[in-house]
């Protein structure tokens, strides 16, 4: 049987305001104002809409760096006759400073016909975005700064923070033009803003200049727990951790209980200087102002048994959070690197990946370091694989942890071609190259290297001279060697250490100047560190010369009694020339002395995981 239905029309409902989501879908996509033809937003009059879908369509441009779209948005503007409308002009100029052309946002800046203080205040904030601009003019802010107030413009907080930030960048010369911001900042009453305050004492902190930072803490009558926070990692930021912790409880009296900041400032200063029992009283508390799921706090409680050595509580912390992002995974990867786990390291690096976190640079390098002190040359491919294919290779942290980790375990062709891939490299590079070829044997090449250093304009320090030595020690270079001491200390007025005296001891001694190199031994600057005595004592075992090497023994002796090394090389000094007396008597000397020596051991990578030989 069919069922009869009567027709009903559905009636057309007509919305006097423009739909919610037809502004939302124009906010998510700024290429569909850029894409919509020009005739078609001619057809209506309603210049509110239009407005709307130009704002919602640059802020989108700014927020996700999409210069092009915004250059086509700014078009439109002009096409529409829209291009003296005042805040669409502050939102267009938004765009170019947060993309980062700061010629064409000086450009829109100066054809502005009407300016107001957010116009001025775009700008000056915006130009600590390019670097390349306070590299060409440093004082480009302060400039627009001069023409603000001669235009009769009275500046604001956010304008005295966006040139207080420009001072940080300026370094050195930063500090005199913001000790006279801060003097402005003064006469026209900003000084109890506690948003200028913080923006004060960070950059003071940043400086070093504590006491400084401590007077405008004071100064401000009702400070708030960001101006607090500020503080506390102002005293962090300089290694004054019994400060930050005295300024946190005049805090606690104050009414604040501190908030995830607070706390992970302390728990920094607590890994940085050690505090480990302080670091677990500071957990209790977290605890017990329910912050202890906040992921900034569990990732600094983390880092502060990682630095302390407690990797079994750091893991602990790790595996209870409810809550992980990339600085968490980061943070307790980094642990286990720097304890020279590498095996567990990656293993961390997998489970991140599977559960689609992206590791960063820092995670890298840190697997990579780890990999490069067990030798694991498989899990060094595959790490650099990964940072191929995701366009890490041209990071230069990461083009020195390979160069690293490819020479720990022996290849020094890959370990060349990291090098290279490098587009810039800087000091540290050539520094890690070098010495890769130098633990090598490859001493020639080492040198020539580092001339190539030389002729880039990369000026060495001590640390690339020591490594350049070592080469030509090992290499037999003896010329060389001194060339390059004499360079260094006459030329680069570098002060030559103990380990720089130790290579060219052991120059002289693998060469047989024992006479020579006992008397750099005796006419050092610096005190003699026990490797510059082992170096003599070497040579003087390969060429027989028993009555050079009891003097610097007994000093050596008198130096690092207990290092089992020195008992070792005396004995065999003394048993290759047949002295078997003073052979024993070292030894028992050794076990007098010795109580304890932990046994060597040899590792064996294998498929499940690192066998221990004894």
């Amino acid at each position: 049987m069919i069922i009869k239905c009567r027709y009903i029309p559905i009636p057309t409902i007509y919305f006097n305001q423009q739909l919610l989501f037809l502004s939302t879908i124009v906010a998510n996509s700024s290429s569909l104002l850029a894409s919509v033809p020009i005739f078609e937003l001619n057809r209506n009059n309603d210049s509110c809409k239009f407005y709307t879908c130009i704002s919602n369509a640059l802020k989108m441009s700014a927020k996700m760096g999409n210069l092009d779209e915004g250059r086509h948005i700014h078009g439109n503007i002009i096409k529409l006759g829209m291009a003296n409308v005042l805040s669409l002009g502050n939102q267009l100029l938004q765009v170019y400073v947060k993309c980062k052309d700061l010629v064409d946002a000086c450009k829109l800046f100066d054809e502005m016909c009407v300016r107001n203080i957010v116009t001025w205040n775009t700008l000056i904030c915006g130009l600590r975005y390019s670097a390349e601009c306070l590299k060409t003019n440093h004082h480009l802010g302060f400039c627009y700064f001069k023409q603000m107030l001669m235009e009769s413009v009275s500046p604001d907080c956010i304008t005295f923070c966006g040139l207080l930030r420009l001072c940080v960048e300026l370094k050195g010369g930063g500090i005199w033009l913001a000790k006279v911001l801060h003097c402005v900042i003064v006469k026209l009453g900003y000084d109890q803003s506690c948003f200028l305050g913080a923006t004060l004492v960070d950059l003071y902190g940043k400086f070093g200049l504590i006491g400084e930072a401590r007077c405008v803490l004071d100064g401000v009558l009702a400070p708030d727990l960001v101006l607090w926070n500020v503080m506390v990692s102002c005293y962090v930021l300089n290694d004054l951790g019994e400060e930050a912790f005295w300024l946190f409880n005049l805090m606690r009296l104050e009414g604040f209980e501190g908030d995830e900041f607070t706390f992970a400032s302390l728990l920094n200063s607590c890994a940085t200087m050690g505090f480990y029992d302080t670091g677990r009283q500071i957990q209790g508390l977290v605890i017990k102002v329910c912050l202890n799921k906040d992921v900034v706090v569990e990732s600094a409680l983390i880092d502060m048994y990682a630095k302390s050595e407690h990797i079994p509580n750091a893991r602990k912390a790790f595996d209870e959070m409810a809550f992980r992002n990339v600085v968490s995974w980061t943070t307790i990867i980094v642990g286990y690197g720097r304890r020279g786990d590498g095996k567990e390291a990656m293993e961390l690096l997998k489970r991140m990946l599977r559960e689609d976190f992206v590791p960063d640079e820092l995670t890298l390098a840190s697997v990579l370091s780890s990999c490069g002190n067990l030798s694991m040359a498989t899990e060094t491919v595959q790490v650099h694989a990964y940072a191929v294919k995701y366009v890490f290779s041209n990071s230069v942290s990461l083009g020195n942890a390979l160069i690293n980790a490819y020479s720990k375990c022996g290849s020094i062709a890959h370990a060349y071609q990291s090098f290279s891939s490098i587009k810039v490299p800087h000091l540290f590079s050539w520094t890690s190259m070098i010495g890769a070829y130098a633990s090598h044997g490859f001493s020639k090449e080492a040198i020539q290297l580092f001339e190539e250093m030389l002729v880039n304009g990369v000026k060495p320090d001590s640390i690339v001279f020591l490594e350049v030595l070592s080469a030509c020690s090992h290499g037999g270079l003896f010329s060389k060697g001194l060339q390059y001491f004499s360079l260094m200390t006459n030329y680069y007025q570098i002060m030559p250490s103990s380990e720089h005296y130790t290579c060219l001891i052991d120059l002289f001694g693998r060469l047989g100047l024992l006479n020579e190199a006992y008397e750099i031994l005796n006419s050092m600057p610096v005190e003699s560190q026990p490797d510059a005595l082992k170096a003599f004592i070497g040579a003087c075992k390969i060429h027989g010369n028993m009555n050079l090497a009891k003097g610097a023994a007994e000093k050596l002796f008198l130096i690092d009694p207990n290092d089992t090394a020195t008992y070792v090389l005396m004995s065999n000094l003394c048993a290759s020339d047949s002295h078997w007396p003073d052979a024993a008597l070292i030894w028992e000397m050794a076990r007098e002395r010795l109580h304890n020596k932990s046994p060597g051991c040899s590792i064996e990578i294998i498929t499940r995981g690192i066998n221990t030989l004894a």
